[in-house]
């Protein structure tokens, strides 16, 4: 897009709009109708662009928003930013794409994570365990593994369903990337019972930890 204005952004957003998507992203808390495919499409004839970002994610459009996470430079973000564009995110799909292809890519993203879990927002400690579970799996050194094992057993079966869910994404994590935890890591999930009953559909693994767990150490061979 040669005409790379906020304006014009929101406006090539707006003419992508379908009422399908709409009603499938509502169900899912997203507030926008842009089909994704299409809404990468959009970013990536942007290119990088941090300053357009800013202003895209200023303009509190949720598809702009996405759009902004894309074309943004992720280490340019300081500490205070992320944790101030976190707690203003409203949609689910904002709140994961800021995490996943920003804050795990900033320098901050330790200092963050540290600084979310615990949070009395919800979504804001969720992001916390999102990132601790990534530690988990590839900078374990970062975490106390059996720490994290007793606070998911004394905390996850009352937590909120938000914080709930990356809270068992981490223990699942555990007992995948950790043989020597594995046995406790589904002990916990067997008794806590979090997301036993969770609707999964066909060839789709459950996110019940201990079958999660149990699938991917059977495909790691």
């Amino acid at each position: 897009m040669t005409d790379a204005t906020v304006p014009a952004v929101l406006a090539e957003l707006a003419a992508l709009e379908d009422p399908k998507a709409r009603a499938v992203n509502e169900r899912h808390g997203d507030d926008h109708g842009v089909n994704l495919s299409r809404l990468r499409a959009v970013a990536k004839s942007l290119g990088t662009n941090h300053e357009l970002a800013l202003e895209l994610w200023a303009s509190d459009d949720t598809a702009a928003r996405l759009v902004a996470i894309l074309v943004s430079r992720p280490k340019a973000f300081d500490e205070a930013e992320l944790d101030a564009m976190l707690r203003e995110a409203r949609a689910p799909k904002v709140r994961d794409w800021l995490v996943n292809y920003v804050v795990k890519k900033s320098p901050h993203a330790e200092a963050l994570r540290l600084r979310w879990l615990g949070d009395a927002d919800p979504h804001v400690a969720a992001a916390g365990w999102a990132l601790t579970a990534d530690d988990v799996a590839k900078r374990p050194e970062l975490v106390d593994l059996d720490a994290l094992l007793d606070t998911l057993e004394a905390q996850m079966k009352d937590a909120p369903a938000a914080t709930q869910w990356e809270m068992n994404t981490c223990l699942a994590m555990i007992g995948i990337h950790h043989p020597d935890r594995r046995a406790r890591a589904i002990d916990i999930g067997e008794r806590l019972e979090v997301l036993k009953d969770y609707p999964t559909p066909p060839n789709c693994t459950s996110p019940f930890a201990p079958i999660w767990i149990g699938e991917m150490v059977r495909r790691q061979g």
